[in-house]
């Protein structure tokens, strides 16, 4: 155990309560002190929502906080999506609520029976001078924390300021459910969130007691045209009981200390300094909608008493502490970024039918998935699927997809991956066997890696290419074999310049390295280099080899015509040539090539207007973007709507989604999905089909982003490389065996995995004692 015979804490929120409260428990001689600016029943909010896990860490830890807790508790296990007057119900979900204010006296009486001391209405010393006379100080002074200001140099803070307001107010009645509700205005689109958390008793005039938060959301510019920025507490919670009187029966809001505020996503480098260490909201946010504040703090507490409980040294215990917490929190915030967008983006919604849009608002965080949802409520999920137009037994991944003449027998795509192994340009046996392998895989479609348009155009020596005639008869070869040997599957071009990104080392010698000897004259849309200082500077295209480029292209389109490719996508993503114009933080040109989005897309537009025009009518033709920089200054999502609408004016028949890759020094958002909010953003702003790609790993993921209206197909790479039949084992694992997905003949006796081992020994008949 580490040796911390006294403990401050700033913050007499659940975080720092439990904190104090599990110390004390684990050593009784530790004095540990509260410090607590408000007065015992001063709070903010109303009700708290805590998951099974969470309770299940309370009671393991300190029975007495959770008996107190559970005979508080709300349970219920439906949600209610009411959309456009219409309420649709799914159940399974599981959700225990109590009184933020009830939270806090449980764990006032535990702190005080354990001895622990609390100072009410009184500010905390500065944490630099609590250091020196405690062993351990713990900030949980919340998200406007004074201790995380006063030492950001050590916790290296990101604060994001989001979009929406909202503001947290009550009702005195118990809702049924968990319960959303859209309302369409004059001034736009708000919601209500709403749960119960204290049923009170019964009356003859009602449940006495019973109460429910209401939280009220809208966007920024919405807040602002419905005039509540001018309205004190009383007449806001007024106004929100006026907008949403169906949900409330009628009856008023209750205001408590409620203003409207913008969430704030607190992320810091470090969580501890010396001997203070920060927890919950302090450390870290994650957006209301996927009810994490508290369980966050009373994890965030349970975790850094067991670690200092487990560890004989406090700096040890503190770094354990945020190793173990910190890779929880990440994934926490990632799926409350992802709840969070959808609320944003609540009004590309609306228009969805009923059961998509409540398919969507349940699985916006990502991590309520189709596979889930059918175990919670398997006749909404089924209603779900028949509304998307699944015939009975067929999942929603197995269902065709027309794309202008062409039709995909279902919604999985080999992502294009750089395969960096033709000679000259000229794709050999492993283009063959490769994407002849994954053709066999399942896929409705497959996509060539980025085929370059001239040798000045590749991004390495072993880049494979469409400008000579031998290339063209060698794709030819594939696509014969992918035709002949897998019918049904599609095949796909992706043809592409890299530009400033070219003259490379291949990806396992250096990935963006400039090659040693042997390189060429990169060109690009400003004579900006990739990775300053390393890469070559590359030459501004003037008008004349802009047009001989543009031929280029049209040229390698012409062969990929005669190669029998089903499907050309032209490469406007990564950093590449025709990316490198529609950035701008690529593409500092002067002239009408320049400036606006509207001359930052003028010669991608043009490229693609010739290469369309060669293209045959009844092959559809796709676009690739980049949909944001992950750099300031950079594209942003309503740039990347306008550059999607500009390319579907001209004839594109979907656009495939991707981010990133223009600048070196871009912070990307990982994380599982991580890039499909954008194409889920063009999907529903614009009523364009959209391909899906970043991150998704499984046919569970394919099937929920389908249902929820965020893609019409799904790219796949990593897990294609892992698993040249991925397709074709998603099927097997969803007990899917039609004609979407057919096994190929000479494999179909290994359809069925191969027994693993004995699986029947005999148990014993007889103990002997």
């Amino acid at each position: 155990m580490a040796r911390v015979p006294r403990v401050a804490v700033i913050g007499g929120g659940p975080g720092g309560l439990y904190a104090a409260a599990l110390l004390k428990r684990l050593d009784p001689a530790r004095e540990i002190t509260v410090w607590e600016r408000s007065a015992p029943d001063d709070t903010f909010g109303f009700g708290v929502v805590l998951s099974d896990e969470t309770l299940g860490g309370i009671e393991h830890a300190d029975p007495v906080v959770h008996r107190a807790l559970q005979a508080e508790f709300v349970r219920w296990d439906t949600i209610d999506i009411v959309h456009r007057g219409r309420t649709l119900t799914s159940g399974g979900h599981g959700f225990a609520a109590l009184g933020r204010r009830r939270l806090l006296e449980i764990l006032h009486q535990r702190c005080a029976s354990l001895g622990v001391r609390l100072r009410f209405r009184t500010e905390a010393p500065p944490a630099a001078r609590l250091a020196t006379a405690y062993d351990l100080v713990i900030a949980a002074d919340g998200v406007h924390s004074l201790t995380r200001a006063a030492h950001a140099g050590v916790f290296a803070p990101t604060i994001t300021t989001h979009r929406c307001r909202y503001v947290w107010l009550a009702a005195d009645f118990a809702l049924d459910a968990f319960r959303f509700e859209i309302a369409e205005t004059e001034h736009g689109v708000m919601q209500l969130h709403g749960y119960p958390y204290a049923k009170g008793t019964a009356g003859a005039n009602g449940a006495s007691g019973a109460r429910s938060t209401v939280i009220v959301e809208m966007r920024e510019e919405v807040w602002r045209a419905a005039g509540f920025e001018d309205l004190d507490e009383r007449r806001s919670a007024e106004r929100c009981a006026e907008i949403f009187a169906d949900a409330l029966g009628g009856r008023p809001l209750r205001a408590n200390a409620s203003s409207w505020t913008a969430f704030r996503t607190v992320v810091n480098d470090r969580w501890s300094h010396g001997n203070t260490v920060l927890i919950g909201d302090a450390a870290h946010t994650a957006h209301f909608s996927i009810g994490s504040g508290t369980k966050l703090a009373v994890e965030d507490a349970l975790a850094l008493a067991a670690c200092i409980e487990e560890r004989p040294e406090l700096p040890e215990a503190l770094a354990a502490y945020e190793s173990e917490r910190r890779p929880v929190v990440e994934s926490t915030q990632r799926a409350a970024a992802a709840s969070l967008r959808w609320f944003e983006e609540l009004a590309t919604y609306t228009d969805q039918p009923p059961r998509q849009f409540a398919f969507g608002l349940l699985t916006r965080s990502r991590r309520v998935t189709h596979d889930n949802l059918r175990l919670r409520d398997p006749a909404f999920t089924r209603a779900v699927e028949r509304d998307f137009g699944c015939p009975p037994g067929t999942p929603p991944m197995f269902t065709p997809f027309r794309l202008r003449g062409l039709t995909l027998r279902n919604r999985v795509v080999v992502s294009p991956m750089d395969m960096y192994s033709a000679v000259d340009g000229v794709p050999g046996d492993f283009h063959l066997v490769h994407l002849g392998a994954r053709a066999l895989g399942g896929a409705g479609l497959v996509m060539t890696e980025m085929v370059c348009v001239s040798p000045e155009g590749r991004i390495t020596p072993g880049c494979a290419g469409l400008y000579s005639r031998e290339q063209g008869d060698s794709w030819r070869r594939v696509t014969d074999f992918v035709h002949t040997r897998s019918p049904g599957t599609a095949i796909g071009v992706q043809l592409g310049h890299a530009g400033r990104k070219g003259a490379t080392r291949v990806m396992w010698e250096g990935a963006d390295e400039p090659l040693p000897v042997g390189g060429w004259p990169l060109v690009a849309a400003s004579p900006l280099p990739y990775r300053p200082g390393v890469s070559e500077v590359p030459h501004q295209l003037d008008r004349r080899q802009l047009d001989a480029i543009r031929e280029q292209f049209t040229a390698a389109a012409r062969r990929a015509q005669r190669s029998g490719f089903d499907l050309l996508e032209l490469h406007c993503a990564h950093g590449y040539l025709l990316s490198g114009f529609l950035s701008p933080l690529t593409n500092r040109r002067t002239d009408a090539y320049g400036g606006s989005l509207a001359a930052r897309l003028r010669f991608p537009l043009e490229v693609f207007d010739a290469v369309r025009a060669d293209w045959p009518d009844d092959r559809p033709m796709t676009v690739r973007i980049s949909a944001t920089d992950w750099a300031p200054g950079g594209t942003t999502p309503e740039d990347a709507v306008e550059i999607a609408r500009a390319f579907v004016a001209h004839g594109a028949d979907a656009i495939d989604v991707s981010t990133g890759q223009v600048v070196a020094d871009e912070r990307p958002e990982f994380g599982r999905s991580y890039q499909t909010p954008f194409a889920d953003l063009i999907r529903n702003t614009l009523s364009v089909p959209v391909i899906a790609v970043g991150a998704i790993s499984s046919w569970d993921d394919v099937n929920s982003l389908l249902l929820a209206g965020r893609t019409d197909l799904c790219a796949l790479a990593r897990p294609h490389l892992h698993d040249p039949q991925w397709t074709l084992h998603a099927a097997g694992a969803q007990g899917y065996e039609g004609q979407a997905a057919p096994w190929p003949l000479p494999y179909r006796a290994g359809s069925r995995p191969p027994p693993a081992g004995r699986a029947d020994d005999p148990k014993p008949r007889l103990t002997l004692r």
